[in-house]
């Protein structure tokens, strides 16, 4: 069994890989519910959203988020009132069907794992796809300001653009939290571990920080592979290099193997990247050079071979 960590757009990329090189079914994905939000009295989502239709084929591939051929009626209709507060996260008309079907069922009692699990069959997804956790875990953005504040993941995310500097993250609620039904038997039964391409503080940030899962993943730390979501000293996508700087740590790879390396023993880095090699093995993990950059399904799918070429670290 191979069980992913992820978050975000670059690790439903490399699943979708995966997916290509071995049978769906034997892959879980543990994903990030940090973005969690309630708007409209709906509960969002966006990483589980993101995983489940980038699986099934239907993702936009042009934003690499919400449905390929969406509609905005909803949104046009919402915007009418001229209240432009209730309008700043788009939610397609088509994508409201899952929020719906999420926020009705968890009314009813059913845990977020049940819910997920359901959504993924309707979209015909064979991947196990498992939230962090079935308890509510928010990350917290302290904008740098001045003043000062603190905003929802999404507000800074969607509704700043991510364009304002940090001065801290935090993750409300994972004191409490526990790791969903699933996950740390997943971490611990895995041939293979792999830390997807994904926002080391704010994608896998969360996961980690969860109910023992990083305690877990250190434990199977010589069978765990990560991907570098750095290429070259940026992000490919999203904030990841200018957060990385803003609080302190090195926007490369070797920034990057010094947050992952208590977790994972080897690390795959861009051919861009291949000149800080050393670095990164300063950290203790093993570096691996190879294309990381998915334009397409057959690059992801040379990604996950390589991946899963990678022979074990001896305990």
């Amino acid at each position: 069994m191979i069980t992913a960590l992820a978050g975000g757009v670059g690790a439903a990329r490399l699943l979708r890989g995966l997916v290509r090189v071995v049978p769906p079914a034997q892959v879980t994905a543990v994903v990030n519910t940090g973005d969690d939000t309630v708007l409209h009295g709906l509960r969002i989502s966006p990483d589980l959203d993101t995983v489940t239709y980038t699986l099934a084929g239907a993702i936009n591939p042009e934003t690499g988020w919400g449905l390929v051929d969406e509609t905005w009626r909803a949104m046009d209709s919402l915007r009418a009132y001229g209240d432009g507060r209730l309008a700043w996260f788009n939610l397609g008309d088509r994508d409201l069907g899952t929020h719906l079907y999420r926020t009705s069922r968890l009314a009813e009692g059913a845990a977020l794992h049940e819910v997920t699990r359901e959504i993924g069959q309707r979209w015909g997804v064979a991947v196990r796809i498992l939230p962090m956790s079935d308890d509510p875990v928010s990350t917290r953005i302290v904008l740098a300001g001045p003043p000062q504040r603190e905003v929802a993941f999404q507000e800074y995310f969607v509704g700043l653009h991510h364009e304002v500097a940090v001065a801290a993250v935090r993750f409300e609620g994972v004191g409490t939290a526990t790791a969903g039904p699933g996950v740390l038997d997943a971490v611990e039964r895995a041939s293979r571990i792999v830390i997807c391409p994904s926002n080391p503080i704010l994608s896998i940030g969360p996961v980690l920080a969860t109910g023992g899962i990083g305690a877990a993943l250190a434990a199977r730390r010589h069978r765990t592979v990560a991907v570098s979501p750095i290429v070259g000293g940026r992000a490919l996508k999203g904030p990841a290099d200018r957060l990385l700087a803003e609080l302190g740590h090195e926007s490369s790879v070797a920034g990057v193997a010094r947050l992952w390396s208590p977790y994972a023993a080897t690390l795959v880095v861009d051919e861009a990247d291949a000149g800080q090699a050393a670095e990164v093995e300063a950290t203790g993990m093993r570096c691996v050079v190879a294309p990381t950059v998915m334009h397409g399904p057959t690059e992801a799918a040379e990604l996950a071979r390589v991946v899963l070429d990678v022979a074990p670290v001896a305990s």
